[in-house]
């Protein structure tokens, strides 16, 4: 072809149309960049695919073990952070010491904790006819009124009233789904309602009534945010001389809050786990947190959350793979396939069988991981549940 006839272009204007600035052909970092966006997204799809597969067919029944009655701790240890602590990752499970911690993290990692605090959520009274009643506040909806789960002979209908212990009448209000709408009728607000007259909400397995002991160790010591009805138990571990020799040591502290419902004690009772409907539970993750988490990713620290509540928190900020400061409502439900976003490292304590929070550690560590640390834990007579050992797991990749 002779430069400058046919169908070649004239040799000044060739530079000019084949320049991808005047062209709309793709630079080559352009194409690289689209190509590896694509294959994320084919793998992040190939990801969910799988993970909906292995949800619809998981069974309840995978997660459920024995456990002897004797290894639920009815109280707790003589002193905080006396306790054991079963470490779980790539070396399998070795046998440890809670007061080891310091020893086990890093400097620049990050300490996120849950800072709800138990409010006395436990009342009792009387009826009108004189039968006797039981509320269990489930959460605070303003300074009069509450949502609440009520046991009586007979449940109180809509405008009918009846007396807690203390005097105080409350008013029925309505219904929403298996809770009570209540209100005080009383100028007091419900927190100091609940402060002078309420009972610490122990958890079922726990067979004694509140006593002064609970009022204490049944709270972390860096509650603040009132609003739970149990407590976020990997951190009653937790005494000031421990978190102050992890700062020495350059672990950061973060906190988050998650107002921990009733209904983290509920077992799955579907045959399949796909088809459980998830309890709803309020949460914040405030800036300072996530600057905090960013900076230690930065460092090449990692992200080490205390308990499952604080872990699904952060999860929720970050359900779209990004981290971001937020608030609200939230029934992430995490099972074996979940990708995590944000969490390294994981302390928490030994879990219900059968229980959603037993499938979130599954998901964390490993399945078959976990479930032999727990046969582990069972034949080495660890103690279980809120008043019970800890375990720190770490991520399974």
């Amino acid at each position: 072809m002779v430069p400058g006839g046919g169908i070649e272009p004239p040799r000044p204007f060739r530079h000019w149309i084949l320049s991808p600035a005047r062209l709309p052909v793709p630079s080559p970092r352009r194409v690289k960049a689209r190509i590896i966006h694509e294959c994320a997204l084919h793998i992040k799809l190939q990801c969910a695919t799988l993970f909906l597969a292995r949800f619809l067919v998981m069974r309840t029944d995978d997660f459920d073990f024995d456990l002897p009655e004797h290894l639920i701790a009815q109280h707790p240890p003589a002193q905080r952070g006396a306790s054991r602590l079963l470490r779980v990752g790539e070396a399998g499970v070795v046998d440890g010491l809670f007061l080891e911690l310091p020893q086990l993290l890093r400097e620049n990692d990050v300490l996120v904790l849950n800072d709800t605090r138990v409010l006395k959520a436990r009342l009792f009274g009387q009826k009108a006819t004189g039968g006797q009643i039981e509320v269990m506040v489930e959460r605070i909806l303003g300074a009069h009124e509450v949502l609440a789960k009520v046991r009586a002979s007979k449940s109180p209908k809509v405008g009918s009233q009846f007396e807690i212990d203390g005097g105080v009448s409350v008013e029925m209000l309505g219904r929403e789904g298996e809770f009570f709408h209540l209100r005080f009728l009383c100028d007091a607000p419900v927190e100091a309602v609940l402060e002078q007259f309420g009972k610490l909400p122990l958890p079922p397995y726990i067979t004694h009534a509140a006593e002064a002991e609970d009022d204490e160790r049944y709270q972390t010591v860096f509650a603040r945010e009132q609003g739970a009805v149990a407590a976020p138990t990997a951190g009653l571990h937790f005494d000031q001389t421990m978190l102050d020799t992890l700062q020495a040591k350059g672990v950061n502290i973060a906190y988050v809050t998650l107002h921990v419902g009733a209904g983290t004690f509920q077992p799955v009772r579907a045959d399949n786990v796909a088809d459980h409907v998830m309890h709803s539970e309020h949460y914040s993750v405030p800036q300072v947190t996530v600057d905090a988490i960013r900076q230690a990713k930065a460092k090449g620290g990692r992200v080490v959350s205390v308990g499952t509540t604080s872990l699904r928190a952060l999860e929720s900020v970050a359900f779209d793979g990004k981290l971001k400061a937020g608030s609200g409502e939230t029934k992430i439900f995490i099972t074996p396939g979940y990708h995590f976003n944000v969490v390294d490292v994981l302390l928490t304590n030994f879990h219900l069988p059968r229980s959603t929070l037993l499938m979130l550690v599954c998901a964390f560590g490993g399945m078959d991981r976990l479930i032999a640390a727990y046969g582990h834990a069972v034949e080495q007579e660890y103690r279980f549940f809120s008043y019970g050992d800890a375990m720190l797991i770490e991520r399974d990749e």
